[in-house]
């Protein structure tokens, strides 16, 4: 009898102390945060690098460097001013005057660009001064100088530009120095801020090579905790589970951590225990099953004993009694009355089918114990070895045997005979006022050969379909039909011991008829 093993819950784990209490997932977290700390001060400082880095490039590049170009502009359009206005004084000539006013819009318009700068310079003052300064001494240049020049031609003619040099020379010294101061402050913020461009761009570096920092501790910390909070406790807890599925059950799992592997190996831990436990009770079901089967083989044994006993100690009485029974009728018959003969004949028939029972018992006893193995069979040898044996009743019941082409089965022999031959007589004892008329049938039915066997005799009522199968049980009197009860039996018998199944099919009254139905393992060659 098998023992469905009892299910316990599993005994709380106690996880590993310290930072063995951590989860894998909880070491990933830290060292994330850590991580992302990490990262977030080297953006913060790439940020700042990169916005250092472009305000230090476009004030040098979109302010500083143009307010240069501009001014230089400015001193270009002075310098053609100074030398139109003396080639005006010394010839008179319209063309230098216009060359003048030429010179002086290109100098309104260079002011003007160096005005819109001034407000995005990075030191605004100093410039706009010297801006200013330029653009004052500009004026009183031209105030002291050209006005006087384009005043004083009518009256002197050529003689106007030396009459007029000392002043042309102090007020233009005054804007070249102007221009100087403009030009030298430039040159300061230019070398200014290419040293702040240059100090973001080694800042910026510095940053870029803080997050490769950051990805390589990344990198490295992550293969770290692979490696340490979950390959060498995997391997670890791998070669413990090892041990014991190679049979080492006493052997006890033990893995610090992670949190996660240690309740693991707590759980292996209890399961082991658990199946330690079962294993030790299926063994002592084992030990009690082998008892039994010994015990089993003792009473099979003594069948076996009592079995040739009955065959051939019980029945040597009954032909004893049988054969005497009618030696007494034979020298006493005229001796006897009616009654006495009778009594007589009760005696002998009693007898003789004391043996039939005797006969038919060892043979249902013998199933599955006798006649060798099962092995591949043409399933049209044993119904004609059955045929052969009902020759003589079949002959005088008139009967009609047909059969489809049989196929290979796994079975014995000796049974299938025996199961054909009971099924056959069946067919012809129980026959109706018609000659019988049998066919036996076949088709496969899934993995199995599934046979039948039609008549056309007296049927079965359908409430008796599962009482025939039963040893001892008849529908008749011994009067109307001879038999023991045991033929029906011994088929189911027969065909279970073959991994089938047996069952009737009762044809209605209107058609009278009996069909039973088996089952049969193919043979090799079929399956």
């Amino acid at each position: 009898m098998s023992r469905r093993a009892e299910i316990r819950p599993l005994p709380a784990v106690t996880p590993a102390s310290g930072f063995g209490r951590l989860r894998v997932g909880q070491w990933f977290t830290l060292t994330g945060v850590a991580i992302t700390l990490l990262f977030a001060i080297s953006a913060a400082f790439t940020v700042s690098s990169i916005e250092e880095t472009r305000a230090a490039s476009v004030a040098v590049a979109d302010v500083v460097d143009p307010a240069a170009l501009r001014t230089m502009d400015v001193a270009n359009a002075l310098s053609a001013q100074e030398s139109a206005a003396r080639a005006y004084g010394r010839t008179n000539e319209a063309v230098s005057l216009e060359d003048y006013r030429e010179a002086v819009a290109a100098e309104t318009d260079a002011l003007r660009a160096l005005d819109g700068l001034l407000p995005r310079m990075p030191d605004e003052q100093p410039i706009r001064a010297d801006v200013e300064r330029l653009r004052t001494a500009a004026q009183a240049w031209r105030r002291d100088y050209v006005d006087k020049v384009i005043a004083e031609i009518p009256v002197h003619k050529s003689e106007t530009a030396s009459r007029n040099a000392p002043i042309n020379a102090s007020r233009f010294a005054d804007v070249r120095r102007s221009i100087v101061a403009l030009q030298e402050n430039l040159d300061r913020l230019h070398v200014e801020g290419s040293a702040r461009l240059d100090r973001g761009w080694q800042a910026l570096y510095l940053a870029l090579g803080g997050v490769v920092a950051a990805l390589l501790l990344a990198a490295i910390g992550a293969a770290l905790i692979v490696r340490n909070a979950v390959l060498r406790p995997l391997a670890e807890l791998s070669g413990q589970v090892r041990a014991v599925a190679q049979g080492d059950f006493e052997h006890r799992l033990k893995v610090d951590h992670p949190s996660e592997l240690s309740e693991l190996s707590g759980h292996v831990n209890s399961m082991r225990r658990r199946i330690i436990a079962e294993w030790r009770r299926v063994e002592d079901a084992q030990a009690k099953l082998e008892e039994q089967a010994a015990e089993l083989r003792r009473s099979n044994g003594e069948l076996e004993q009592f079995a040739y006993v009955a065959s051939h100690d019980l029945q040597e009485p009954l032909r004893k009694v049988a054969s005497f029974t009618q030696m007494l009728e034979q020298r006493y018959g005229d001796q006897l009355d009616d009654r006495a003969k009778q009594y007589i004949t009760f005696a002998v028939d009693g007898a003789k089918r004391m043996q039939l029972l005797i006969n038919d018992l060892l043979d249902f006893s013998r199933v599955g114990r006798k006649g060798g193995e099962p092995a591949p069979v043409d399933a049209d040898v044993p119904l004609q070895a059955a045929l052969r044996n009902l020759a003589a009743p079949i002959e005088e019941a008139g009967a009609t045997i047909t059969s489809d082409d049989l196929p290979t089965v796994h079975g014995n022999r000796t049974q299938l005979v025996q199961l054909f031959q009971n099924l056959i007589g069946n067919a012809v004892k129980f026959r109706s006022e018609e000659p019988p008329v049998i066919h036996i049938g076949v088709r496969r039915a899934g993995d199995m050969w599934e046979f039948s066997c039609s008549d056309n005799g007296i049927g079965i009522e359908s409430k008796y379909t599962d009482r025939i199968f039963l040893i001892f049980q008849r529908l008749h009197g011994r009067d109307v039909y001879a038999g023991t009860g045991i033929g029906l039996a011994l088929c189911k018998k027969i065909v279970e011991y073959h991994g089938g199944r047996i069952w009737v099919e009762s044809e209605a009254p209107e058609h009278p008829g009996t069909t039973f139905r088996w089952t049969l393992p193919p043979g090799e060659s079929d399956e």
